[in-house]
């Protein structure tokens, strides 16, 4: 066996299977390019584009996921925009005591798939309509149409993550009930199209990222329940 590494085996390392539910999106998108084919071959081509977009933003890469009790792990793909200590929102059922909340802004090219940030059952799932403010602004987490789950552990630890629809996206899929069990980095949601993620940290936890960090879901560490390292300082080089 050639232990040579070709172009086309870096190719394919690089490309994703579709996610199940981006599958009637490309078949649309299919259809539709070979009727603009047949009506006018360079509406084909724009058609062909799109569908190509398409298919890479429902790409559901594999993930490794460090499995040590304590982590807590990134639930999407994304920047990390806002890190703060609030007050959960009472429809979490979270009490009045302040968490961080760390805020993950996905644009139109990140992975949309969101995962479990730890393992537990699914205490909560509570779907809040509002408004498609800009996913980037702070308030678009109390105004914004969103989907939160709440994961609490066997140790009575609890963890909230937050589906917050934007500008573009409208539409929040939620793949887990009330009552199911699910481990960490396992998929549990994804956004249509552009979007933000919240995630609530136990009380006294530290988050372990800073902000305008790049996060990758399902693999990224937020923070480290067993570290007595106190938040971590950053800088852009």
């Amino acid at each position: 066996m050639s232990d040579r590494h070709s172009l086309l085996d870096t190719i394919t390392d690089t490309l994703a299977p579709v996610h199940r539910d981006g599958h009637k999106f490309v078949a649309i998108g299919l259809i539709a390019t070979l009727v603009f084919f047949f009506v006018w071959p360079p509406l084909g081509w724009i058609g062909a584009l799109i569908t190509a977009w398409i298919i890479y933003f429902f790409r559901d890469p594999d993930r490794v996921t460090p499995l040590r009790d304590g982590l807590i792990v990134a639930p999407a793909d994304g920047k990390v925009s806002l890190i703060e200590k609030v007050r959960p929102p009472i429809e979490l059922g979270l009490g009045e005591e302040e968490r961080v909340r760390v805020s993950i802004f996905l644009s139109v090219f990140d992975v949309h798939i969101q995962r479990a940030p730890l393992a537990g059952r699914i205490a909560r799932s509570i779907y809040v309509p509002g408004a498609f403010l800009n996913a980037e602004l702070d308030k678009a987490s109390e105004e914004n149409e969103r989907r939160t789950i709440v994961i609490e552990t066997a140790n009575g630890l609890s963890v909230a993550v937050v589906q917050i629809a934007g500008l573009v996206a409208r539409r929040i899929v939620t793949f887990v009930a009330e009552g199911d069990s699910i481990g960490v980095g396992e998929r549990f949601g994804l956004i249509r199209f552009g979007s933000r993620v919240d995630t609530y940290l136990p009380p006294g936890a530290f988050p372990a990222v800073a902000v305008g960090q790049r996060a990758i879901g399902g693999e990224t560490v937020l923070a480290d329940l067993r570290s007595v390292e106190p938040e971590r300082e950053a800088r852009r080089h």
